[in-house]
């Protein structure tokens, strides 16, 4: 079971009261302001974003200065974390929650194909390149016959390491096999007798230690300490690939709203970037002047290639 965490509380209101003809009064009073738009209960209500966010770097950091940014603006902003992939998607769709912030592109895309939802990709916020690591060799070819390697168990990450071992030649796929859909099924030729360990991607760097080598997001490496660069077997060499790059997701109605636009301000203001700059280094891909809708839209038509 996953865990979550609310950073807002709301008071209680008084359960009991004898002074009918006194909250009659007060009754009245607050129908009256709220006509002129002055009841606070609305208006809070009103300037309340909740989003949903993984419980792991590099999220947090975003949105604490995204806090401070929309709290200078009159805006409260709700946010929940969560230890998996899949609550954000659902807290969204069904109203629990206004925006997630976990998930790439072509995780999203194959989330609503696969569960039926409709979740929008509203902006971008950072690239998501990945890499196959270990902690026990230092270059692919030292990666012995037999070896173990772990892989996302989530159909579109699932296939980004395969892609990356196919690449190098380390084995070979179907002809055709699109990056998104690609699993063990579409090997057709393993000379290295490689076998496969499918986890959640959340527990990628707890498993690392106990295989030979492993998929991991470059956040997860640097979150354990290794050099993206030099610690990598090998690494996307598009370190910002339309279906990889994170975004927001929101329900349709939220498309253009005053509460994604404040946000998205917030997530791409000059704070966010230096913040992004100093974690990942100097090659941070931060596409915030594209638009996710159009380019995840044909990238799916296209086959999600």
């Amino acid at each position: 079971m996953s865990t979550s965490h609310h950073r807002s509380a709301r008071a209680r209101r008084p359960e009991n009261s004898r002074s009918f003809p006194f909250l009659a009064l007060i009754g009245a009073l607050v129908l009256a302001l709220g006509g002129c738009g002055l009841a606070g209960g609305s208006a809070s209500g009103e300037r309340t974003i909740s989003i949903v966010a993984t419980d792991s770097p590099p999220y947090h950091d975003p949105l604490e200065i995204a806090r401070q940014q929309l709290e200078a603006q009159g805006w409260q902003l709700d946010v929940r974390y969560v230890t998996d992939i899949v609550q954000p998607n659902h807290a969204v769709s069904s109203g629990e929650a206004d925006f997630n912030f976990f998930q790439h592109g072509a995780y999203l895309q194959t989330f609503n194909r696969d569960n039926g939802t409709d979740v929008v990709p509203l902006f971008y916020v950072v690239g998501s390149p990945a890499g196959v690591y270990s902690t026990r060799y230092d270059d692919i070819s030292q990666l012995p016959d037999g070896a173990r390697i772990a892989l996302p168990v989530d159909p579109a990450n699932n296939g980004r390491a395969l892609h990356l071992l196919a690449q190098a030649g380390r084995l070979k796929l179907r002809d055709g096999a699109q990056v998104v859909t690609t699993s063990q099924r579409d090997i057709v030729d393993n000379p290295h007798r490689y076998s496969f360990v499918e986890v959640d991607q959340q527990t990628l760097t707890q498993t690392l230690p106990d295989v030979d080598a492993g998929f991991l997001f470059s956040r997860q490496a640097i979150e354990i300490g290794l050099d993206v660069e030099d610690s990598a077997l090998l690494r996307e060499q598009d370190v910002d690939a339309v279906p990889y790059r994170i975004v927001v997701g929101g329900r349709p109605d939220e498309v253009g709203s005053e509460k994604a636009r404040a946000l998205q301000a917030a997530l791409q203001s000059p704070p966010v970037r230096d913040f992004f700059k100093r974690f990942y280094g100097d090659w941070a891909p931060l596409p915030w002047t594209e638009d996710p809708q159009a380019q995840l839209g044909q990238w799916w038509k296209d086959g999600g290639r």
